[in-house]
């Protein structure tokens, strides 16, 4: 497939995001204000879930119609490998937390690292396949939508990379080196966003399948560290609201640039 500027640019939105977040530590001493991260984890959801919808299950469907009233089972087929494929990543990601705990300083900040990063892959993989379907020319997914979830994405990918970034430097890391930890472990999304794209096309069969897959791992994200993100503390519904407009900001965009 030949990429464009614009496919580039989408590809590498995620990693922008990772890398913002990770810089305020050259301009924050404290963590995220709790309602600030609460609206972006809120609204993030609502563009993810919105875009699982609108941007790959419905094309998915779409995909199959030569099924006929089968035309879901693809759709279904990759929306649980992906909800599988998030479900083992969710049992190696917290061993790393917990090693990174008990190991020192260094092995702490190397394992940290490495379980956001390993979180970032599937994100990647599905703004990949967004782009890999519309230069494919499926119908229902629009350059507009395409972006929205690569922004989706990047609005989550902020707090975390502060996340990395900030308690570093709190443990006794420069700031230019927390920094560079928090931006390394974005660094995978566009480069699998990339070579899902570059491969898309010697498996353009198993399209529905790759957009289903990404719908599930979205909704995989969505459902087991967004929302329980939003609903700890006090005004959760600062994320109830940030959520709707998310959700409603992305399927008004689909479904008017459609």
């Amino acid at each position: 497939m030949l990429l464009n500027s614009d496919v580039l640019l989408g590809l590498s939105v995620p990693f922008i995001g990772t890398t913002l977040g990770a810089a305020v530590v050259f301009f924050m001493k404290k963590q995220l204000d709790d309602t600030v991260t609460k609206a972006l984890a809120g609204f993030a959801a609502g563009v993810m879930v919105a875009a699982s919808v609108w941007s790959l299950i419905i094309p998915a469907i779409e995909q199959s119609e030569g099924l006929g009233i089968w035309s879901f089972i693809p759709a279904l087929a990759g929306f649980w490998i992906g909800i599988a494929f998030l479900m083992l990543l969710s049992r190696v990601i917290p061993r790393l937390y917990r090693r990174a705990e008990r190991s020192d300083s260094v092995t702490h900040t190397t394992m940290m690292a490495l379980a956001v990063t390993l979180h970032n892959i599937p994100e990647g993989m599905a703004v990949g396949v967004v782009y890999a379907g519309l230069l494919a020319g499926i119908g229902d997914i629009t350059a507009a939508g395409a972006l929205a979830l690569a922004t989706g994405i990047a609005i989550q990918n902020f707090p975390e990379g502060a996340i990395i970034s900030m308690p570093l430097h709190a443990q006794g890391h420069s700031r230019t080196r927390s920094f560079l930890y928090g931006t390394l472990s974005g660094a995978v999304e566009p480069l699998f966003g990339l070579l899902t794209v570059a491969y898309a096309r010697h498996i353009a069969p198993a399209m529905p399948y790759l957009l289903s897959f990404a719908a599930g791992a979205m909704m995989y994200v969505v459902v087991d560290d967004l929302i329980p993100e939003t609903a700890e503390g006090e005004r959760s519904f600062v994320a109830v609201v940030a959520f709707s407009i998310g959700f409603t900001l992305m399927m008004s965009l689909d479904v008017a640039l459609g």
